[in-house]
Order: C-alpha cells, then sequence, then structure tokens
C-alpha cells in the first residue's frame, strides 16, 4: 500500500472539484466519502443531491478563516491531499475497511491524533475500487498548525502495519535515500510529448552518465551542457560554484520558461556536495591521463580493482564508497561496451542506481581505484578483447553480489533488492559477453589424456566443487584454459586454487564459466621462470665490475656471465 503525500495546496474547491469529478481519463467512479473528522455535519455531494461541493469546502476551510481573521496572519498552503492505493493482487477492500485505513493514515501523520478532539478537519473520499484520497485542511479547530514534520516516514510505517494488519501486499520499508518519484503531472506530459520518461527520470540517467567523465564540479557542468541537458549553476560572489539546477530541453511550463530540477530533488546523492565529494576523492595522479602508458588496459585494471572489493567492506563506510563507485564502473562498462552488450548492461546501471546509496555516509577516498577505473574506461578510446570484456562482466556479477549481501546484512531492504536486479541483467550480459569465448575454446580442445590430467587438478584444487565443475557445460572450454594457461608456464593446480579463493563458488550458477573468466584474467601473461630470475640476479651480484674509458671519464660496466648472455638471446 502507497500513500503519497502531495504538496500542499491553496485551494479546496479546486481538489473537491477533481475528487468528484470524472478524473482526466473518465477513471472516477462512484465518488463519496468513506470516513471523516468526528464533528462532520455536512453532506456527503456523492450521496445527497442537494450537497454542493462548494459548501463542502466552506465547511472544512472554517477553522483556516477563523484563523485568518483572528491572528491577522493569511494562511494560504492549508489543502492537505494524500492518495492511498492498494496493490494490483491486492483483494477488494470494502468502505469500512478504507475508512479504518484513512483513520490510521490521518492518525499517523499528524493530522488527527488519536483522541484529539481539535484535530484539523478532514475527509477521505473513495472514487475507484483501488484507492482514496485523503483531503485535510491544516489548520485545527483551536487555530495551531498540526505538526506535520516528518509525517511522511510516520505515514509510511502505518502502511506496513496496515499490509499485515490487512492481508496486503507487503512492501519494504522506506529509509528516505530513494530517489524522488515523478508527479502524475509528469507522466501525463511525458505521455502527451510522446517521451518515454518524464522528465526527473530523464535527467537522473544523464547525469549519473555524466559522474564518470568529470574529475570535478567545473567538468561536470561542462559535461552536462555538452550532452545536452539545460543546466543552471548558483555562483558566490567569488565565482565559486555553490550548486546546480538540471532541465529537460522542451521542458517548459504555461509561460514557455525552461523547467529545472535542483539534483538534490532528482535523487538524494545528486546534489553538488555529495557529486563534488565523490569526483575529487580519486588522487591527482589517478586522473586517466597519468597512466595512459600501463602496460595493461582499463578494462583489465578494472577487473583487478574489483578482486579486491571485499577487502573494502569490513568498514561500513568505506563499503558503502565502494559500492557507490561500483555503480560508476558500472555505468562506464554499459558506455563503453560493444553495442550488443549495452542493453543489459544500461539496464544493470539503472537497477543498482538504487543500491549506491543508503543512510551510512561514505568515506569516498576509501574507493578511488575503483572510481578510477571507472574514469579509465570512460576516457579510453579503444574497446576491450573478448576475454578482458569477459572477465570484467564475470567481476562485475560477483561485485553486484557481494554489495547485495552487505545490504541484506545491513537490513537495507530496498538496496538488496536493487542489486540483486542488477544482478540478473548483468548475469545475461556475462552470458552474451563470453559466448564467442566458450565457442573458440571448445573447438580445440586438449586430448583426452591431458584432460583427464586436468580433471585430477580440478579435484585437488577445489574439492568440495570438483564435480559441478567436472559436469559444467564448459568443462571442455575450461580444460583448454588450463592447458593454455600451462603452455605459458603456470601450474593450473595453482591457477584453480587462486581463481576459487578471490570468488567463493557456491552461489555461482556455472561454476566452470566463472573460473574460465577468472584464470583467463589472472594467467593472460607468460608465468615468470625463477630459475632464470635467479641465475640472473646472482650473476649482476657477482659480476665483475670493469671500467670503460670514455671522453668524458670512467663509469662502470657489469660483465654478465653466460647464463644471462643466453637468456638475453632468446628474448
Amino acid at each position: 500500500m502507497i500513500a503519497a503525500i502531495k504538496a500542499t495546496g491553496t485551494k479546496t474547491r479546486g481538489l473537491l472539484a477533481y475528487l468528484y469529478g470524472p478524473g482526466r481519463h473518465d477513471e472516477h467512479l462512484d465518488p463519496h466519502i468513506v470516513a471523516a473528522f468526528a464533528m462532520l455535519a455536512m453532506p456527503d455531494p456523492g450521496r445527497s443531491e442537494n450537497a454542493t461541493l462548494t459548501e463542502l469546502g466552506h465547511y472544512l476551510d472554517e477553522p483556516v478563516r477563523l484563523r485568518n481573521s483572528e491572528f491577522g496572519q493569511q494562511v494560504t498552503d492549508h489543502v492537505w491531499h494524500c492518495p492511498v492505493r492498494a496493490a494490483p493482487e491486492d483483494r477488494y477492500l470494502s468502505d469500512a475497511e478504507w475508512g479504518e485505513i484513512a483513520q490510521r493514515i490521518v492518525q499517523a501523520a499528524g493530522i488527527a491524533p488519536p483522541g484529539d478532539d481539535l484535530a484539523c478537519r478532514w475527509i477521505a473520499v473513495r472514487h475507484a475500487d483501488d484507492h482514496i484520497h485523503i483531503l485535510a485542511t491544516t489548520v485545527r479547530e483551536d487555530g495551531r498548525r498540526p505538526k506535520l514534520h516528518d509525517s511522511g516516514i510516520r505515514v509510511g510505517d502505518a502502511c506496513r502495519e496496515i499490509e499485515r494488519d490487512y492481508g496486503l501486499r507487503r512492501l519494504k520499508k522506506g529509509d528516505r535515500t530513494g530517489a524522488r518519484r515523478p508527479t502524475q503531472a509528469e507522466m501525463h506530459k511525458a505521455e502527451r510529448l510522446g517521451w518515454e520518461q518524464p522528465s526527473p527520470e530523464w535527467l537522473q540517467d544523464r547525469i549519473r552518465a555524466a559522474i564518470p567523465h568529470a574529475t570535478n564540479a567545473e567538468e561536470f557542468i561542462a559535461y552536462l551542457e555538452a550532452s545536452g541537458v539545460e543546466v543552471q549553476v548558483r555562483r558566490g560572489p567569488s565565482g565559486d560554484l555553490l550548486g546546480y539546477a538540471a532541465g529537460r530541453p522542451g521542458d517548459v511550463n504555461e509561460a514557455g520558461e525552461q523547467i529545472y530540477h535542483p539534483g538534490s530533488k532528482i535523487s538524494p546523492d545528486l546534489s553538488l556536495p555529495k557529486i563534488r565529494a565523490r569526483l575529487e576523492s580519486s588522487r591527482p595522479e589517478e586522473h586517466p591521463t597519468a597512466r595512459r602508458n600501463h602496460p595493461s588496459t582499463p578494462w583489465h585494471q578494472a577487473a583487478d580493482a574489483l578482486d579486491t572489493l571485499h577487502t573494502g567492506l569490513a568498514d561500513d563506510t568505506h563499503a558503502q564508497a565502494h559500492i557507490t563507485a561500483l555503480g560508476e564502473l558500472l555505468e562506464a562498462t554499459a558506455q563503453k561496451a560493444p553495442a550488443h552488450l549495452r542493453a543489459e548492461l544500461h539496464a544493470a546501471s539503472k537497477a543498482f542506481a538504487r543500491a549506491q546509496r543508503s543512510q551510512i555516509r561514505a568515506e569516498d577516498r576509501a574507493a578511488y581505484a575503483l572510481r578510477s577505473a571507472a574514469r579509465d574506461i570512460a576516457h579510453t578510446a579503444t574497446g576491450p578483447d573478448g576475454s578482458a570484456l569477459a572477465a570484467l562482466v564475470a567481476a562485475l556479477v560477483w561485485a553486484a553480489i557481494v554489495a547485495g549481501h552487505w545490504h541484506e546484512a545491513k537490513n537495507h531492504a530496498h538496496q538488496a533488492d536493487a542489486a540483486r536486479q542488477a544482478v540478473q541483467q548483468l548475469q545475461a550480459a556475462a552470458d552474451r559477453a563470453l559466448a564467442p569465448t566458450l565457442a573458440e575454446l571448445t573447438a580445440r580442445p586438449p586430448r583426452e589424456e591431458a584432460r583427464r590430467v586436468l580433471a585430477g587438478d580440478v579435484r585437488a584444487a577445489v574439492p568440495d566443487h570438483a564435480e559441478r565443475i567436472l559436469t559444467d557445460p564448459a568443462w571442455p572450454a575450461l580444460a583448454t584454459v588450463l592447458a593454455d594457461a600451462e603452455a605459458r608456464g603456470h601450474q593450473p593446480h595453482q591457477l584453480l586454487k587462486e581463481a576459487a579463493a578471490q570468488r567463493e563458488l557456491t552461489t555461482a550458477r556455472q561454476p566452470a564459466r566463472v573460473l574460465i573468466t577468472r584464470i583467463q584474467h589472472t594467467g593472460r601473461n607468460p608465468a615468470p621462470n625463477r630459475r632464470a630470475e635467479a641465475a640472473r640476479l646472482q650473476s649482476t651480484m657477482a659480476g665483475s665490475v670493469s671500467t670503460q674509458q670514455t671522453g668524458n671519464g670512467r663509469i662502470p660496466a657489469v660483465t654478465s656471465s653466460p647464463i644471462e648472455q643466453q637468456h638475453r638471446q632468446r628474448r
């Protein structure tokens, strides 16, 4: 059950006209009062031909007029409106049941506290099977204003109790971190203009898409403007950026003026101070251009950063920072991934946005590695190869699972559910990303004798999951990966142990696939020749130092041993 308290209004008669009217799409049927304040003496305009909406409006507004005349202070924001809607799958509720529900809602809100004979005047109108509208005038009979601070939280708690008591669909308790839902007017406007999304949702997607591309607030604003978003900024006398509001092109009011939405109203984590804290949390030298000569690709670096995610979850403030940065990495990956994966990755990023924020304050600097990886991917001009992409998406699946488990442990119901939705989309993307690699690996399996030896390595390295791995349809491909790694000098047994240690396999749908991506990522380079390294170190330390005469002076020269010379020739 959802109770959505609307912004306070000024015209009681105007809201009554809507409640008793046909509705915008002729959806209002048989409007009538199902509950009201104890002093209601007016007949119901929905049941009596002699009752009028104007008389009912005057009766509800009587305490407002008395206060205005006695105190000389005009109260105009006095119309409190709260639609209360049951879920589509809920059972039919009678008028009496809706009346009891309305009574509990106004008590929780502070409109009419229990046993208070001088409370506000209110009515509950039903004009459809699945919802009611509560209208109240927020001046009490004694002329005081009701205490409505945090009424939304109290009403939400009352709805959770109502769901339990009436056997209705149980929703999750809110925590004041959710993004604002679009209003009916915004949804109708989007439908009228042929937009797929209302403006707040459209803006939220583009603001989140801009964050991985910027390193400071000014860059963030510039990127928004370059991406087609109308931006209104607020600056101090010194020119410092103090705040911003975003608008969708073409979204104008009746006067033709652009409509702007402050970032904090679009979503609690999109205010300028919170975005600035995230953007400036990375070390200056971690800007993508500072690491452009790193031998590993941004895609491999991102997978490496995700490998250490679980170590950042020990402290709550660090955990929240890592999960927030994980959302940025997911957004950057969705933007730069090949076209055939973008739908699933964008859906995963959109779902995970709800998991990025909670009431726990993040220590943003703790997640600089993940955030830097996101910026690297956002700035890269080259796409990933198949194995790098598969490894990163598989790592994102595991990271989203870890984030969901952390939220569950903290009783963050909405966030845990968002993480689960993201995992589903990421798993679909991982399957699609790995498919070409699986086909190539399966087409060149190692010989039967080698496969038997490798199966023994599996049983020895991961005995608890060996049978699941060996019966996984992807086992032949995993055997090829292990054989390839062995040819590069790695030990299959050790690679299996390391891969299993980096991610538990109990929750893996297909453990062989998980191991393929892990081993391809960690075993992509040739294993070091330890004997050659030892010989080179020994020869360097024991080599004789000769001197060479030059025109400018004397410099030492190290004479290499025969072993080192042979190694250099091989290189």
